[in-house]
């Protein structure tokens, strides 16, 4: 058993929760930050609170030798604009502000693909090294990731060990929070879109996305950005897998991007105004969609060593989680019955 202790800010979530269970696999004693309401395991030690909250955070860091910082709200919709900015960015200069005071090895910050698309050309990949401006953010959670990331790359160039990853999109088993991706498959399979924004993007398997945050850990450098993804896909071939996956007919029929970006912007002014409740199409998600969301993860494959397993199986064994957890309101014909 090694003696060294890691700490997962947001280890109940859907990446942190792969990776606290790796990192117990490998012998780390697992600590992890998280809110009251999150359900966590057993065998790990926990503090409850907010990154927000500066001695909650002086807490959990002591006696951290590594520190995994994933906590953030992942929604691209929130009825408080300005939760995205206490949480993903304040909550992260608190974290470094907090990390400053102790001897850690290594600081891993989750930052998120999203924030590097804005000025990139259509059909040439992105590449882990492109920047943006905040003023081409798409909405809100973009604007406070960025925001994030700035801190993560001061924090860097001020001696902190601060290794950042990219996520690309995450597909796999135990989404609980159900985070946009999920939803997004999840809503294809209730039929509750029937109709769709074809679009292009990079998805990874979210175990895979795990252990690549191990790996920066180990091999990243501090300051660098590192993408974990694996294949660049489009939304029309996902539906295809999921068809064959589940033998469930998926939509068929695309709207153009103009009659997409109306609906959601009705749909987000009802959701703010109105019901309080997520839209359907959250005006973020349909305003990245105009961007190329392909993605060269060369560097991660080349320098961390990031497994490249089959998306395909990986959405597959999100369906049959979704399945096994009541979430799926429809018989899947070439799966067993609900």
């Amino acid at each position: 058993m090694s003696n060294r202790r890691s700490l997962v800010t947001g280890g109940g979530g859907f990446i942190g929760s792969h990776l606290v269970r790796q990192l117990q696999e490998n012998g780390d004693v697992v600590r992890v930050l998280e809110l009251p309401d999150v359900p966590l395991p057993a065998n790990v030690e926990v503090v409850r609170g907010t990154i927000c909250d500066p001695h909650v955070v002086r807490k959990a860091l002591k006696g951290v030798q590594r520190l995994y910082h994933l906590a953030a709200n992942p929604n691209l919709w929130a009825q408080k604009k300005s939760d995205f900015n206490r949480v993903n960015f304040e909550g992260t200069r608190t974290i470094f502000a907090e990390a400053a005071k102790h001897d850690l090895e290594v600081i891993v910050y989750t930052s998120t693909e999203s924030i590097v698309t804005g000025n990139a050309l259509r059909n040439v990949p992105v590449f882990s090294a492109l920047e943006c401006q905040l003023n081409e953010m798409p909405g809100p959670y973009c604007k406070s990731k960025l925001l994030a990331e700035l801190e993560a790359l001061k924090a860097a160039e001020g001696g902190l060990p601060v290794v950042i990853v990219a996520p690309t999109l995450p597909v796999g088993p135990g989404d609980r929070s159900i985070t946009p991706p999920t939803r997004m498959i999840l809503d294809f399979l209730n039929v509750k879109t029937p109709a769709y924004l074809d679009c292009r993007f990079n998805m990874a398997d979210v175990r895979d996305i795990a252990q690549g945050h191990i790996l920066a850990a180990v091999h990243g450098k501090p300051g660098e950005r590192y993408i974990l993804g694996n294949e660049n896909i489009t939304l029309s071939q996902l539906l295809m897998w999921v068809e064959e996956i589940t033998g469930l007919h998926m939509p068929k029929k695309r709207i153009p991007y103009w009659l997409a970006l109306a609906t959601a912007a009705i749909s987000e002014f009802v959701a703010d105004y109105m019901t309080h409740k997520p839209p359907m199409a959250p005006l973020a998600g349909v305003r990245l969609a105009r961007y190329p969301m392909h993605f060269d993860c060369s560097k991660a494959v080349n320098d961390l060593g990031l497994p490249q397993n089959s998306v395909r199986q990986a959405v597959a064994d999100e369906i049959e989680w979704l399945l096994d957890n009541g979430l799926v309101m429809r018989r899947l014909p070439l799966l067993r019955e609900i």
